[in-house]
C-alpha cells in the first residue's frame, strides 16, 4: 500500500471476488516503473496499491469468459480504450476518457488481482511459453517507447539524443539501435546509469554536468545536434537542454515532463526558423502493446540484463526507496511470491 515514496507498507486486503466476465489473477512479477515514484503524480490518490506492469498466472474465471482458462500466463493492461471514441479512432488511443478511467483491482503490488470485464475484453496478452514472467513485465513500458518513437518518427540513419538513461532511456536506446538508428548518444548525471546506456547500445554517452552539453554533443555526433532528442526524464534542466540540442529540422519527444507547476520557457522564433518539432507521447495503445509482445518474443532485446533488483512483497519499501534514489538501480521487480 502506497502512501508516499518512503512509506509503502505491507496490508492484508480481502482477497478480490470475481464476478461474470472477469478474471482472478496470481500476481507473478510486477516492475516499479518511474511513475510509481513520481510523489506530484502518486501522491494525490494514495493510499493505493500501485503496479501496472503485471504479470500473472489465471486462478479463477468467472462466468462467460470465453478463450481464457486456469493455468494461462498473461500481460495484463491496467487501462484500456474504448476504441470507438474520436481519439481512438483517429489514433490517439492513450487520450480516451476510457482508458484514463479504467483499471484493475487493485494494482499488480498484490498476491492477487481481479481483472474487470473490459480488460478481459480488450486487455489481456498471452505470453509465449518461453517468456518468462520477468520479461513479460517490459511488455508495458517497452510499448510506451515504441508509441514515443512512432510519434517522434524515427527514421533509420537519424541520430538520436536520450536524456536520461535510466529504464526508460535505456528502453529507448534498444529500441532505436533495433529501428536501425545511426549515431545513438546517452546523457545522464548518474555514472552508473551512463555505462548502462553504454552497455545497451548506446554509441557514446555525455555526463549531463557537463559545462556545454550541446558542444559536447557536436564533438561525438560529427559536428552536428541531434535529428531526434528524447526526454526521459523530469528534470526541467534535461527539457531545458533539449531545446539546445536539437539539430535543424530535428524532434524533441518530451517522453517525460516536469511537474505541472512548471512552465518552460521556448523561444519559438527559434523552433519556427529551424522548422523543430515538439511532440509528446503519453502511455501505451494496444497496437503499442501488441507489438512490444512480438518483440520482446524474438529475443532482439536483452531485456532481462536490465533487472538488477528483485524483491518480495514485504520488501516494497526497500525498492520503492531504492528506484526514487535514482541511483545504482535500472529494472526493480515485485514478485509477491518470491
Amino acid at each position: 500500500m502506497y502512501y508516499n515514496n518512503n512509506d509503502v507498507r505491507l496490508e492484508e486486503m480481502p482477497k478480490p471476488k470475481i464476478g461474470p466476465g472477469e478474471i482472478l489473477v496470481r500476481a507473478m512479477a510486477c516492475g516499479i516503473c518511474g511513475s510509481d515514484v513520481m510523489e506530484w503524480y502518486r501522491v494525490k490518490k494514495a493510499p493505493r496499491v500501485l503496479g501496472h506492469e503485471m504479470t500473472g498466472e489465471f486462478v479463477e474465471i468467472g462466468a462467460g469468459v470465453k478463450n481464457y482458462k486456469v493455468g494461462d500466463r498473461a500481460f495484463v493492461s491496467h487501462h484500456v480504450p474504448c476504441n470507438t471514441c474520436r481519439y481512438c479512432l483517429n489514433g490517439f488511443h492513450t487520450a480516451c476518457e476510457t482508458l484514463h478511467t479504467t483499471n484493475f483491482d487493485p494494482g499488480g503490488f498484490a498476491e492477487f488481482v481481479r481483472v474487470p470485464p473490459l480488460q478481459v475484453d480488450r486487455g489481456i496478452y498471452l505470453l509465449p511459453d518461453d517468456m518468462s514472467y520477468e520479461v513479460g513485465t517490459f511488455i508495458e513500458p517497452l510499448a510506451c517507447c515504441i508509441r514515443g518513437q512512432r510519434q517522434a518518427r524515427v527514421r533509420p540513419g537519424d541520430s538520436i539524443f536520450v536524456i536520461g538513461t535510466g529504464i526508460s532511456g535505456i528502453l529507448h536506446i534498444m529500441l532505436a539501435r533495433n529501428l536501425g538508428a545511426g549515431m545513438i548518444i546517452g546523457c545522464d548525471i548518474s555514472k552508473y546509469r551512463l555505462d548502462a546506456a553504454k552497455r545497451f547500445g548506446a554509441n557514446a554517452v555525455i555526463d549531463a554536468k557537463d559545462e556545454n552539453v550541446p558542444a559536447r554533443l557536436r564533438e561525438v555526433n560529427d559536428g552536428r545536434l541531434a535529428d531526434k532528442v528524447f526526454v526521459c526524464t523530469g528534470a526541467v534542466k534535461a527539457s531545458e537542454t533539449a531545446l539546445k540540442c536539437v539539430d535543424r529540422g530535428g524532434t524533441i519527444l518530451f517522453f517525460a515532463v516536469p511537474e505541472p507547476t512548471i512552465n518552460l520557457p521556448v523561444n519559438f522564433n527559434e523552433m519556427w526558423r529551424n522548422e523543430i518539432t515538439l511532440t509528446t507521447s503519453y502511455g501505451a495503445s494496444p497496437a503499442d502493446l501488441a507489438t512490444s509482445l512480438e518483440l520482446l518474443r524474438t529475443g532482439n532485446l536483452n531485456v532481462k540484463d536490465m533487472i538488477t533488483h528483485r524483491f518480495g512483497l514485504a520488501e516494497a519499501g526497500e525498492a520503492f526507496r531504492l528506484v526514487a534514489k535514482a541511483e545504482n538501480s535500472l529494472k526493480v521487480i515485485i514478485e509477491p511470491y518470491r
